[in-house]
């Protein structure tokens, strides 16, 4: 066991973890930070996706000793300071871009990172991008939707269905 340091959501934060420990399994387990879902444990669904160092991981992927020292942000950092939801979290509210919610937190974190890059995706663009994340609920058309919306672009009434 060994003492892993790392900035989550801004605040400097330490748990003792082994030296295979996932960090999904420390954010989750060490860190109680139970916003980052994990799906399948195999790279596979993205529902784990947090930022670190400012680029999209699959926190399933990553040791939790390789975050060591790194700026990590989950899904709860997305929020506003007031505690109230961030511009892409209302967007997946408003514009119903989740169903049972489990694929959110890693789409969430995908958008962002999309938004970071491309602050004016197409909807081909948002479809290619979220390919490493899968949802069994919704059928995506309204979570394009939602990351449109998030980037202050007109959502069109209908998008078409792929």
């Amino acid at each position: 066991m060994a003492t892993i340091t790392m900035t989550v959501n801004g605040s400097e934060v330490s748990a003792e973890a082994e030296g295979r420990t996932l960090l999904s399994q420390y954010l989750r387990e060490g860190l109680g930070m139970t916003g980052t879902h994990v799906g399948c444990d195999t790279s596979q669904c993205g529902a784990c996706v947090v930022h670190v160092n400012g680029q999209a991981v699959k926190s399933c992927t990553m040791f939790a000793a390789e975050a060591a020292g790194a700026e990590v942000t989950t899904v709860e950092g997305m929020a506003n300071a007031d505690g109230s939801l961030g511009v892409i979290q209302q967007a997946f509210q408003d514009h119903h871009g989740l169903q049972c919610g489990f694929c959110t937190p890693g789409m969430v974190m995908s958008a962002a990172a999309l938004l970071k890059d491309n602050p004016k995706p197409t909807e081909a663009e948002i479809r290619d991008y979220l390919e490493g994340n899968i949802c069994r609920c919704t059928g995506y058309q309204n979570i394009v939707r939602a990351i449109m919306a998030a980037s202050g672009q007109e959502v069109p009434g209908a998008i078409a269905a792929e």
